[in-house]
């Protein structure tokens, strides 16, 4: 994920001399960036830190880290699950920490990221958000709730991709070339999300407009919005990503 963000930022514009990336195996990320295995400990002091490491792998890097880090430090940290109270714990000597939660379409500036702290620093929130403001659409929420963002927004685009798929496997079990099917999908969700994206209309509404009384896209409408159709489906489905998201969190703190 952070090498997706990574991404982002540089087609963006960002100055790849301006990043340098911590990386244990020291291969390289992309042009013109610096890849240390570790920070000098006569090394400047980092300005701004994202902290981009699985979170099972947490406390290997925090003892290292931690100490090189300064009060005006700005520590944002993209680990799921981790929460602001065990960042601080591990990290006690910035005063302002982010919890990021960004999605695999900051890659191309079309992803979502969610942002949480603690601090009251405006200028350091403010930071944060033009930070990540590139990466596309950004927005601030309470930390209580962040285990639910992480599974709507962190998790939808993989749950998304599968419904992609399921589309084209239907329609290639009931007959289509599958090479076929699967471009089609594709190409019916990417325009109907642009659709969506572009109009002032809800997708209820622009789904009702697709939908003749009687017509095909209604029957089939029907078996969506059955007592067992799509939405218990993906409220299982969030459900289980959140549990799973506070079951991390306890292992964090």
């Amino acid at each position: 994920m952070a090498g997706a963000m990574l991404r982002g930022w540089l087609d963006g514009g960002l100055d790849p001399r301006s990043v340098t990336v911590i990386r244990p195996s020291g291969a390289a990320v992309a042009d013109g960036i610096d890849v240390v295995q570790a920070l000098p400990a006569d090394g400047p002091v980092p300005a701004l830190v994202i902290l981009g490491v699985k979170p099972q792998l947490l406390d290997l890097v925090a003892p290292d880290l931690a100490p090189m880090l300064a009060p005006e430090t700005l520590l944002i940290s993209i680990l799921a699950g981790v929460e602001l109270s065990a960042l601080r714990r591990r990290f006690p000597t910035p005063h302002t920490i982010v919890r990021a939660m960004p999605n695999t379409p900051v890659a191309i500036g079309q992803g979502v990221v969610a942002l949480a702290s603690d601090t009251v620093d405006d200028g350091a929130r403010a930071r944060a958000e033009a930070l990540m403001a590139p990466l596309g659409l950004v927005e601030w929420s309470d930390e209580g709730l962040f285990d639910i963002v992480t599974a709507l927004a962190g998790s939808g685009p993989a749950f998304l991709f599968r419904f992609i798929d399921a589309l084209a496997e239907a329609a290639a079990d009931a007959g289509l070339p599958a090479d076929q099917a699967a471009r089609m999908a594709l190409a019916t969700v990417t325009g109907s999300a642009a659709l969506a994206s572009a109009g002032d209309e809800s997708p209820r509404a622009l789904a009702d407009r697709v939908a003749s009384p009687g017509g095909s896209t209604r029957r089939g409408l029907d078996i969506l919005d059955e007592p067992e159709g799509l939405v218990p489906l993906l409220r299982d489905t969030l459900t289980a990503a959140i549990l799973r998201n506070r079951e991390m969190a306890a292992a964090a703190r």
